[in-house]
């Protein structure tokens, strides 16, 4: 029986368009990774609200270092830039809080949104503290996910958070750390935004494509990619002059650059009242849906014949990994995928997942002979 993993059905969280705050769909917060100084948070500030698609803006006064040495920001002080950002631009302004003394003093300073980062995610009991700290102020609170991608740690925040009377609700996606070297800082792992969205559907989820990118050139490919998957929002890290950025320099746009990529991105509906593309739409999700009960029924013949072969090495004391032959599969298959067109990361990992079914399937025919034997 497969377990029901999703969210009790009463939990309704608010859609952004009711947060109170005068923000537009798709939700925009651009601003710089820290606040470093009066004059660096206004200078951002305005070069953004001169805009007018920016409605939030982003600055951390707070910020965690993996070693102590660091630039760990300038603290409660920040807070007041923050709070004069809101004062001469009209944008809504926003934080990063991981301890509940934090929660008192953004509540005290008239911050309008907060986000609790990566490192206090992956803390159940830091977020029971900030969300005790938070109950009764319903005040928009942005979860990021945790390092590792663990997707009901990510869930368990959201609850905690939403048990405590927060329904403004958002997930960050800002990536995942990788175990594997990769041109990108964090690995996106898409596939848990897709899981996320299906067990909340409520749930907005923003994308900062500036900690998944790890490099400034590769925030516009990233930010796309989320749009395309249909993310209510960008969260993006824009600094005046990165070059002198006290934490992370290297993913930082400059406001110009910030403002031509927001220009040449392409901004999706989330459907269309065309009939011709929803009747081709509907045609080819038929056809989509024909060919995956073919590969079901392909792979459950697979695996028939998976169990011959385990069942005959059983018979013949045979080990159940063959190496050679496992190496001959990823050959001979990604060969063949490529030349129809398939990436070969994409059927290696197929294959992967196959082969590691089958494994499994063998060596319960093995132990259960084992059993029967009296082992």
């Amino acid at each position: 029986m497969v377990k029901n993993t999703k969210l009790e059905p009463q939990i309704d969280i608010s859609p952004i368009a009711e947060w109170n705050l005068n923000l537009n769909y798709p939700l925009i917060i651009a601003g710089p990774c820290s606040a470093e100084s009066e004059e660096q948070v206004l200078a951002a500030a305005h070069a953004l609200a001169s805009d007018g698609r920016v409605k939030v803006f982003r600055a951390g006064v707070w910020k965690p270092r993996t070693r102590p040495g660091g630039f760990e920001g300038v603290g409660e002080k920040g807070l007041q830039w923050l709070k004069r950002v809101k004062d001469e631009t009209g944008m809504a302004v926003i934080t990063e809080v991981a301890m509940p003394q934090h929660v008192e003093q953004v509540l005290t300073q008239g911050i309008d949104m907060v986000w609790v980062g990566t490192r206090t995610t992956t803390n159940p009991f830091l977020v029971e503290q900030l969300a005790s700290a938070l109950a009764g102020t319903n005040i928009p609170v942005l979860i990021k996910n945790p390092i590792t991608p663990d997707l009901e740690l990510w869930i368990g925040a959201i609850e905690r958070m939403w048990r405590s009377g927060i329904t403004r609700l958002a997930a960050i996606h800002r990536g995942f750390h990788p175990y594997e070297r990769s041109r990108l800082r964090n690995i996106p792992k898409w596939e848990l935004v897709i899981d996320i969205k299906s067990r909340i559907p409520s749930l907005p989820i923003i994308c900062d494509p500036s900690h998944i990118a790890g490099t400034a050139s590769l925030v516009p490919e990233i930010a796309q990619r989320s749009l395309d998957l249909s993310m209510d929002g960008l969260m993006v890290e824009v600094h005046p002059n990165p070059v002198v950025a006290l934490s992370d320099a290297r993913q930082q746009l400059t406001p110009d650059a910030f403002l031509q990529m927001l220009s040449a991105l392409t901004f999706h509906q989330s459907s269309s009242a065309n009939t011709e593309f929803a009747d081709f739409l509907e045609q080819v999700r038929n056809k989509i849906d024909s060919i995956d009960q073919q590969i079901i029924e392909l792979l459950a013949n697979r695996m028939r014949l998976v169990e011959q072969i385990g069942e005959y090495k059983r018979n013949n004391n045979v080990t159940i990994f063959q190496l050679r032959r496992w190496e001959n599969i990823l050959e001979s298959r990604i060969e063949c995928g490529k030349k129809l067109g398939l990436d070969e990361e994409y059927i290696k990992s197929l294959l992967q997942l196959v082969h590691k079914e089958s494994i499994k399937k063998q060596a319960e025919i093995l132990r259960g002979n084992r059993l029967t034997n009296g082992e």
